[in-house]
């Protein structure tokens, strides 16, 4: 290359630097958002949440908050949150070079991000501005609005208005509500591990906040007490003394405990999705899928059952219980545990149990598909398979017992184990990870043949939804529980989009209608309280060692999920017949009307053929307690 060539290329890349530095600091210096207005914040509307009717559920107010001035913060209150967030605060100009060094040699150390790098500047923007998207962009207007924010307020301003607008949980903003709050009194009392069990909850108000995880506060607490004394913030005796204080704290809450589930569900959801300050401030509507009547009728279901648990096994036992409406897949009751003020933990959408045998139904429509007829004869009989070199597996029924011959229909009806494996040989494990996978299970199956018995983790809400496909005629609609948002204007902001496609053929889906719904004409015929009004299909399940028990059962109009079980998983020593069963039924039955019944819909292709589901027979001795009517 000649001298020519190389001094031009070099002029043009300074030139190129010159413009890009020269923009970069350009956007940097013009003021493109005015921060002062943070300081004049005034009240507005709260937001509101609908059920399907239109009736309110809740609404959400930011102006319970009380804001304090930056000259009423405790100076023990500054120095733990810039101990615990950012110890270079009152040095860096919005980002701290020396934060993100130490972030990425923790993160490099431990091959995996531990350690964040956000200013409280960065965090103020977020909280204030920005959703919570983890994406470049939305990284790089966190720091550029850093930037911004720096340049127009004075650091105590900044630390003002993040100490205002910290999210406690349970609805609570603000270091001051939070004080009063936690141990009625005002911040000006603040002791030094009150002050550090603050500053922990900056980093997640769900992982630790003293009211959502308390052991989780004592630990993050004593991590910051350990940085403050680092700093030289306290001495080393006012650590010991801080670190060895109990944390005492006034646990009390108001509204229907169960409720307060979906409340922070939409919560979440909404900030995630508008940020906090439009959630508090902009007066949105939000129109939810939820049915109140339905859903006070279930939480009462629920609630008799689980409390009457408590009293004769501990208090332990909790669960979770959704319930869709078939067509759409609307969820019109979603419970996430027995008490919203004791663990906010939303067993609905967040715990993932094992599914136990309600995964049989999806294993036998895979076998009918591939063939299998509902009077086909298989033996139950002891198994061995060598899942591994020199590693036997021998699956036993729930009973422990061994019945011989029997039909498909009858082995599902009573959850034969030893069948269902010999029908996931039939048709093969990676097969029916891949089938379950179209009824909305995760895609990390396990690929062991004790799949068959139910050993997949799943959700209360995706185990509706699956059981779902077959009330629905074979196709499988996507969960929602937001169905439309506006703004105060009435302007429509988002509404739901109804995912929907078709898993299971017509004729195969009527042939599981028919085979679940043997166990529920049983449960009929054995009730002494009187059944629902319509037909029905169900499936227990209990999970190894007992730890879960599940029901998922559906009317032609409604599929509902539950489980219930210790939050450790330790074995509840309980099947479903006694435990979520009886909620399914209760809860039918308190909604059932006086209309006309309902059926599930039936390919007209099919015909009803009477059998023996023991031999196989055909037979027309109704009076026999062992002839069915299965479709062929």
């Amino acid at each position: 290359m000649s001298r020519s060539r190389v001094r031009g290329f070099f002029i043009t890349f300074i030139i190129g630097i010159t413009i890009l530095l020269g923009s970069f600091f350009y956007l940097i210096n013009k003021e493109w958002v005015d921060f002062s207005l943070l300081e004049c914040y005034s009240t507005v509307q709260p937001s509101v949440i609908l059920d399907c009717e239109g009736q309110e559920i809740t609404r959400f107010a930011l102006d319970k908050r009380t804001p304090v001035t930056y000259d009423k913060m405790p100076p023990i209150l500054i120095k733990a949150f810039v101990a615990a967030e950012d110890h270079d605060f009152f040095k860096h100009s919005g980002i701290s070079v020396r934060g993100i060094m130490r972030s990425a040699l923790v993160n490099f150390y431990h091959r995996r991000v531990v350690q964040g790098a956000s200013t409280i500047s960065q965090q103020l923007v977020k909280l204030m501005f920005l959703t919570y998207d983890r994406t470049f962009y939305r990284k790089f207007q966190e720091v550029f609005l850093a930037f911004q924010l720096e340049r127009q307020l004075s650091k105590e301003q900044i630390m003002e208005l993040y100490l205002n607008n910290i999210y406690f949980g349970r609805g609570i903003y603000g270091v001051e509500a939070a004080c009063q709050r936690l141990w009625n009194k005002p911040l000006a009392e603040l002791t030094i591990e009150q002050a550090a069990s603050l500053a922990a909850v900056a980093k997640s108000a769900f992982l630790y906040s003293p009211l959502n995880a308390p052991k989780n506060a004592i630990k993050r607490r004593n991590i910051i007490l350990q940085s403050m004394k680092n700093l030289g913030f306290i001495t080393q005796q006012e650590y010991d003394k801080a670190t060895k204080i109990k944390l005492e704290i006034n646990d009390h809450i108001t509204g229907n405990p169960i409720r307060l589930y979906i409340q922070d569900y939409v919560r979440q959801w909404a900030e995630n999705k508008w940020g906090r300050e439009a959630l508090y401030r902009n007066g949105l509507r939000i129109k939810t899928t939820i049915d109140l009547e339905m859903q006070t009728k279930a939480e009462q279901a629920f609630a008799t059952i689980v409390y009457g648990l408590h009293g004769r096994m501990g208090n332990t036992i909790n669960g979770g219980m959704v319930t869709l409406e078939a067509c759409s897949g609307k969820v019109k009751v979603m419970i996430g545990g027995i008490d919203f003020r004791k663990s906010q933990y939303n067993r609905a959408v967040q715990a993932r149990r094992q599914i136990g045998s309600t995964i049989k139904p999806i294993l036998y429509a895979l076998a009918l598909k591939a063939g299998v007829q509902a009077g086909d004869v298989y033996i139950d009989e002891p198994l061995e398979l060598e899942t591994a070199p020199g590693q036997i597996w021998k699956p036993k029924n729930w009973s422990d017992d061994f019945e011989g011959p029997m039909t498909v229909a009858r082995s599902l009806t009573l959850s034969v184990n030893t069948i269902a494996v010999q029908l996931l040989l039939k048709v093969g494990t990676q097969n029916l990870i891949r089938w379950s996978r179209l009824f909305g299970l995760p895609k990390d199956l396990p690929d062991y043949p004790s799949i068959a018995l139910g050993t997949p983790e799943v959700t209360v809400e995706q185990s509706a939804a699956a059981f779902n496909v077959f009330a629905n005629n074979g196709v499988y609609v996507k969960p929602t529980i937001i169905e439309w948002v506006k703004d105060s204007t009435g302007t429509k902001l988002w509404e739901a989009d109804y995912e929907q496609y078709r898993v299971v053929d017509s004729i195969v889906n009527s042939k599981i209608i028919n085979m679940l719904s043997h166990r529920m004409n049983m449960a009929q015929k054995l009730s002494k309280n009187g059944w629902i009004n319509g037909e029905s299909i169900g499936k227990t399940g209990t999970t190894n060692g007992k730890g879960t028990t599940w029901f998922v059962g559906a009317t032609p109009e409604l599929t509902t999920a539950i489980y219930l079980g210790h939050d450790n998983n330790k074995p509840l020593g309980l099947y479903a017949n006694s435990t979520t069963f009886p909620i399914w039924v209760d809860f039918h039955k308190s909604i059932s009307s006086s209309s006309k019944k309902k059926h599930f819909y039936i390919d007209p292709s099919l015909k009803e053929v009477s059998i023996n589901w023991i031999t196989g027979d055909r037979s027309d001795d109704i009076d026999n307690e062992n002839v069915i009517k299965i479709l062929r």
